[in-house]
């Protein structure tokens, strides 16, 4: 039922977005060719079967963007984009991020980490930003 509303409503979209640029330009100069004498479809009949053809399928869409949203929020299927599937919620406290699960890492012992050098400073202080002359 999705799907067939899905691919309604994608006509229905592509139709409508050709029926607006068939229409013909009122002015303010950003018409394309729309501002013409002649052309394809003139006259005030034509202008009134676009408006209407136009309204028409403004209320399909609309009908069909509520019905697609009724229809989605009816399945049961996931309600949130975190809880697809493929995906697993990670749990409070954990410290691995989810997906993951590889093999674990060696600790480290920080007897093995060699001592710094020489020249290195000895303070807690965080290194001072050298400044520009």
């Amino acid at each position: 039922m999705a799907t067939v509303l899905l691919i309604l409503h994608i006509m229905i979209a592509v139709v409508l977005i050709g029926v607006v640029l068939l229409q013909r330009s009122e002015g303010g100069a950003l018409g394309i060719g729309g501002g013409g004498g002649g052309g394809f479809m003139t006259g005030r009949g034509a202008a009134n079967f676009l408006t209407r053809v136009t309204a028409g399928l403004a209320a399909g869409f609309f009908a069909t963007s509520l019905l697609l949203s009724l229809v989605g929020a009816r399945s049961g299927g996931p309600s949130s984009v975190l809880e697809a599937p493929g995906i697993k919620a990670q749990p409070k406290g954990s410290d691995k991020a989810p997906g993951q699960g590889g093999p674990k890492l060696p600790e480290i012992n920080l007897k093995d980490v060699p001592d710094l050098p020489p020249d290195a400073p000895k303070s807690d202080a965080p290194p001072k930003v050298p400044q520009s002359k």
